[in-house]
């Protein structure tokens, strides 16, 4: 079991090893390659990376959405409340895709329905999960675009997803997601189409139902600045690993692993204090379809050391609940880059 989900056996959600590949035309792609991670009731946890790192199909595969074939999971279990999820569509008796895990897609003007008004889609999962009458669900959806602070919910309820603007197909998106009161919501990349103000109301409303519903939230997005706003804790993904993991001030003042400090360097801010000049990461994520044997950063990597490319590193924990996967923290390497962070015994 993963150091970090036995530490946190307690949790609502507990995912250990977690492996996913897909078949293709050109071989097979391992996107997943062991991923272990918890949340708690109320928490909200990060995945961060860039395109590709296999941030949305770790939470896919948890919730059955990837096709299979050409997907299959190879190994590894998810537990939701102490019962395993993996490949299963109901624990005892009941549904866990809209039920007990809702999710908000990435992008919401191809993820509504077009032929169905607004209203009908956010009634169906409680028709279905919850066994409402249309008219009771009906006037449930009405409630819960009045939560997603849409005005005039009533009438908007029985529009088509044409008549909605961006900023409000996502707030839809939102009801939908919530309507059965899940357990767990996962937000993936909720904000990349909208426009910046538009973003900040729609953080603002997800924390909003957080704290009213107690809901744990899973966060996918490879923007720091949302990152710092919402989450509890931060697991930063590269090549299908999580390669740092840590409270959201660990992994954003106590960088720990040199992918950690990329993004933050290619981050702007408003900080005249903190202002720099934006590096970009050169280089290319690896290819999946062939793994590196060693570190999957070690190409890109400025402080790479010659066992980066032979042998994968192990979790070292700079404090309870963060660690970072990288052999500068090795106790052999004298290779300690000032701008990384290091326990006080390990320098």
């Amino acid at each position: 079991m993963s150091s970090v989900t036995a530490a946190n056996s307690a949790s609502l959600l507990e995912v250990e090893d977690l492996a996913v590949e897909f078949d293709t035309y050109g071989g097979i792609v391992q996107a997943v390659r062991g991923v272990s991670f918890s949340v708690e009731e109320g928490k909200t946890l990060a995945i961060v990376g860039e395109s590709g790192c296999g941030k949305s199909v770790t939470v896919q595969s948890m919730m059955g959405l990837i096709p299979m074939p050409p997907g299959r999971i190879t190994s590894g279990s998810a537990r939701l409340k102490g019962h395993e999820i993996l490949g299963r569509t109901i624990v005892n008796g009941k549904e866990i895709r809209g039920s007990e895990i809702g999710m908000i897609f990435q992008d919401p003007m191809t993820s509504l329905n077009p032929t169905m008004t607004i209203g009908d889609q956010i009634a169906e999962p409680l028709q279905v999960h919850r066994g409402y009458s249309y008219k009771k669900a009906f006037n449930e959806a009405i409630r819960l675009l009045e939560m997603s602070k849409i005005p005039e919910a009533a009438k908007r309820a029985r529009q088509y997803p044409f008549e909605f603007s961006g900023g409000m197909l996502q707030r839809a998106m939102i009801a939908m997601a919530i309507a059965c009161k899940p357990s767990i919501l996962i937000a993936d990349e909720p904000t990349t189409a909208l426009d910046v103000t538009i973003q900040a109301q729609i953080l603002d409303l997800l924390q909003d139902l957080q704290k009213e519903t107690g809901m744990a939230v899973i966060l996918i997005t490879h923007d720091l600045g949302v990152v710092a706003r919402m989450a509890d804790e931060v697991a930063v993904m590269y090549a299908g690993k999580i390669v740092e993991h840590g409270m959201v001030d660990d992994v954003f003042y106590r960088s720990a692993h040199p992918y950690t400090l990329g993004l933050k360097e290619a981050m702007p801010t408003n900080d005249p204090s903190l202002q720099h000049e934006l590096k970009p990461i050169e280089g290319s994520p690896p290819d999946l379809f062939s793994p590196p044997q060693g570190c999957g950063y070690c190409a890109r990597c400025p402080y790479a050391m010659q066992i980066c490319n032979r042998q994968q590193p192990d979790d070292t924990f700079l404090a309870k609940d963060h660690f970072s996967r990288c052999w500068l923290h090795h106790v052999s390497s004298s290779n300690k880059p000032d701008q990384l962070y290091f326990k006080e015994e390990a320098k």
